[in-house]
């Protein structure tokens, strides 16, 4: 185990409170390091009856994240239980509004009511981390809505001291980049659909076979946009050409690499500038 900062250490005692004080808990489980933490602890301090993992085989979760979130329970010996969401049937959600997220986490807390009644009285938690509040996510009104707990943030526990905990007891994603689902790689009001998701997923596939861990490759419908952090941005324009070819042929008509490197949650700035409207070409 690595030394925790005597405040990281503090807010670790918090949450090993929280977590006693209940006889157990139903972890909506993405395979991220936020979701991943929590699940943790719950098997930790609740024991194995009493951290329960509930994972979405939704089609825009990464495949490979699925696996490494069946890897991960795995390795910790904790109980899995896996559900089917089809948010892509409903066109409140394909439709990309700006509250999308909303509708996304309607379903999967609806749907984990089926597992719920399998566990009286376990509350069930989600990955939100003191951090999320300053980001515009409209899945926090969902899990409102069906009184789902956050002990990340109820605790104030922020993404770097989450980092910290999880390299602490050795989980072995301590360190794995964000990965938001697949549909967030789409402008707000371009339509999402099973064949855009799919493109989204090989091309960073094949991004991440060049070395590239990570990275976005946002999908505009007649074009593509590739996004890698600053540090790797003159790595990639030298494999340009390349790099470009190979994407064209997963089906993106164009395509073009942001010079400005990865931003996380770069498509909110379209809400925060008003341009609401966005269709696509």
């Amino acid at each position: 185990m690595t030394n925790l900062a005597q405040h990281t250490e503090e807010k670790l005692r918090i949450l090993e409170n929280w977590f006693r004080s209940r006889k157990g808990s139903i972890v909506a489980f993405s395979g991220g390091i936020d979701s991943s933490l929590v699940l943790f602890l719950a098997r930790k301090w609740q024991g194995k009856g009493g951290g329960i993992g509930v994972i979405s085989r939704s089609e825009s979760l990464k495949s490979k994240d699925f696996e490494l979130a069946h890897s991960f329970s795995n390795q910790f010996d904790i109980t899995m239980e896996v559900i089917v969401t089809r948010e892509l049937a409903d066109e409140r959600y394909n439709e990309n509004p700006i509250d999308r997220c909303y509708f996304c986490k309607e379903h999967l807390y609806n749907d984990l009511q089926a597992v719920s009644a399998k566990y009286p009285g376990y509350p069930v938690l989600n990955g939100t981390n003191a951090d999320d509040y300053s980001d515009y996510r409209p899945g926090l009104k969902a899990a409102a809505k069906y009184e789902v707990l956050s002990p990340l943030a109820e605790c104030r526990v922020n993404k770097e001291e989450i980092r910290e905990i999880a390299r602490h007891f050795g989980l072995p994603n301590w360190d794995k980049p964000a990965s938001p689902c697949l549909s967030s790689r789409i402008p707000y009001n371009h339509k999402i659909t099973h064949k855009k998701l799919v493109e989204i997923e090989q091309a960073e596939e094949l991004l991440n076979s060049f070395g590239f861990a990570d990275v976005r490759v946002r999908h505009y419908g007649d074009h593509g946009r590739i996004e890698v952090t600053r540090e790797e941005l003159p790595r990639l324009l030298q494999m340009k050409d390349s790099v470009e070819e190979q994407v064209r042929r997963i089906g993106f008509g164009r395509v073009v690499i942001d010079e400005e490197g990865l931003v996380s949650g770069k498509l909110n700035r379209a809400i925060a500038g008003g341009n609401h409207e966005t269709k696509e070409k």
